[in-house]
């Protein structure tokens, strides 16, 4: 154990947050998302959901500034499913960019994490709910 680290951030998690560059990109994937398939270097957080697996990690890994640094998978055009776990994203992010969130076309979203340096796989249940964070540049 380490003090200082949210208890969430699993030892192969932190590591690769650690290796990571500016300008690398992490995938967390809700339960359906096909984590594995699309990249090698895929880490299981299952039990954990999406937003407090983001709120830890962002007190660790800062965004970038130089890009858009916050992406979210795009509904399928006509489903009407509701995502107000966006919302929960916003309220997250909003200390640590002034962003908004960019949403990404659902297979062009695939093709970006298999670029990913990582894909974090949770046991999130809502739709919707994969989110990709851009890595900044560490100043402090």
């Amino acid at each position: 154990m380490l003090k200082g680290i949210p208890s969430i951030i699993s030892p192969e998690l932190l590591k690769i947050m650690m290796e990571m560059g500016h300008g690398d990109e992490i995938v967390i994937g809700d339960g359906n998302f096909p984590g594995k398939s699309i990249n090698a270097n895929c880490v299981r957080c299952d039990g954990h959901n999406v937003p407090e697996l983001l709120e830890a990690m962002l007190k660790l890994f800062p965004l970038d500034t130089y890009a858009k640094p916050v992406y979210i998978m795009e509904k399928v055009p006509g489903d009407d499913v509701e995502t107000p776990i966006w919302n929960e994203y916003r309220k997250i992010v909003k200390p640590y960019t002034d962003e908004e969130l960019e949403q990404v076309e659902r297979f062009a979203f695939y093709e970006r994490a298999k670029k990913a340096y990582a894909v974090v796989m949770t046991g999130e249940s809502a739709l919707y709910a994969n989110i990709i964070l851009k890595k900044g540049v560490v100043t402090d």
